[in-house]
């Protein structure tokens, strides 16, 4: 787009927003709209001085909205050569959240196929990972999980149906539906492996056998201790950058 273009669309995205949230907020919003997963999004974005002008706002507000773009891994400054719009995803490993609700804070449209909704006894694999009895009744997840319209991941996913009866009852967002239901999950523990993605994953995932991958498995837990998922993810390495932040221990 060219500069009266991006003036015209900045323009008409902002004047659907709420007039009394702060500026930054409502710029990162509308950049959200201009930038989100169409054919036409633009590789890099007008300068801060040249959004300043077309937005009426200052430079400290475009800087702060651009700031909160990258933190989220839309955008990627690149230093003498402009602010550009990032394929890849950037989920951070520090904060608790769920997949529909981490690509809505992008602007991305989740969007999930059920390979399979089901209910039965634990295995013993299962029992150990949620530390429950052998046989106890759970519900089993197995979906794929779309950005937009591309496949990012491959879950598998086992929650006890004390917290879930039916699995009929996750419509899209697990979490969504745990939090309905009073078992918001309070913390989490996650290893992550380099993998390479083939046989039938690679086929339902519609990559090349051998595709790098990366596979999470997460065990997560209400608030007074109870193990309330146990989830397998296998993660498209080429569209997502994992991102924990690290600080030192002050003696």
């Amino acid at each position: 787009m060219n500069d009266q273009q991006w003036t015209r669309a900045l323009r008409r995205e902002l004047g659907k927003l709420d007039p009394r949230a702060p500026r930054y907020q409502r710029l990162e919003q509308a950049l959200k709209k201009l930038i989100a997963g169409s054919a036409a999004r633009p590789a890099v974005l007008p300068g801060e001085r040249s959004l300043a002008r077309m937005t009426g706002f200052s430079r400290v507000t475009v800087r702060r909205a651009l700031a909160d773009l990258g933190n989220l891994g839309l955008v990627h400054p690149r230093a003498g050569s402009g602010t550009y719009v990032g394929d890849r995803i950037e989920r951070s490993l520090s904060r608790l959240t769920g997949f529909t609700e981490d690509l809505r804070a992008r602007g991305l449209n989740p969007r999930v196929l059920f390979l399979e909704r089901s209910a039965g006894a634990a295995n013993a694999e299962e029992a150990m990972a949620l530390s429950i009895a052998p046989a106890t009744p759970v519900i089993r997840l197995r979906r794929l999980r779309f950005g937009d319209d591309r496949i990012l991941a491959l879950e598998r996913t086992v929650v006890p149906q004390d917290f879930i009866p039916d699995p009929v009852l996750v419509e899209e967002s697990l979490y969504e539906a745990l939090e309905a239901r009073g078992h918001r999950p309070a913390r989490a523990l996650q290893r992550l492996r380099a993998v390479a993605i083939d046989g039938e994953a690679a086929s339902l995932m519609e990559v090349p056998d051998g595709t790098a991958g990366l596979e999470i498995e997460r065990r997560a837990f209400v608030a007074d201790g109870r193990a309330v998922e146990f989830t397998r993810s296998m993660y498209r390495g080429d569209a997502y950058d994992f991102v924990a932040e690290l600080e030192a221990r002050t003696p």
